[in-house]
């Protein structure tokens, strides 16, 4: 099965926090399901990290592709097709970046691993 991370379950991930499901670490974990991670998270960690507001062991670029390679996952990039969907989304949920996974999840049909309860009104599978 495929599936596309949100920005913090990446980073839960990585991190081995405790704020992750026992249901996204197992899927996460079984290596027959295809991981993806979005070029928008991927800015979003970029942002953070650069604003201060996000501490890494590495710069970003370096932590970012060592995690892709190590858990096998694989990036999704962000289409001019993804991009241009967004505006079709209700108006649940402010943040930009949550916002383009959502328009992701929906035009790839990847279900999206996110603890964010905003993100499960909109018409899109959520494991959590």
């Amino acid at each position: 099965m495929k599936a596309l991370l949100d920005t913090h379950t990446f980073l839960w991930w990585n991190l081995d926090d405790p704020q992750l499901s026992d249901t996204a670490r197992e899927f996460i974990g079984d290596g027959r399901n295809q991981i993806f991670l979005s070029a928008a998270s991927v800015w979003e960690i970029a942002i953070k990290y650069g604003k201060g507001r996000l501490a890494l062991p590495e710069k970003p670029e370096l932590y970012i592709a060592q995690r892709l390679t190590q858990h096998h996952f694989s990036p999704l990039p962000v289409l001019l097709s993804h991009a241009a969907q967004v505006y079709r989304l209700p108006d649940i949920h402010q943040d930009p970046f949550d916002r383009l996974l959502v328009v992701q999840s929906q035009l790839e049909s990847l279900p999206l691993l996110t603890a964010d309860v905003q993100i499960s009104a909109y018409d899109v599978t959520v494991i959590w």
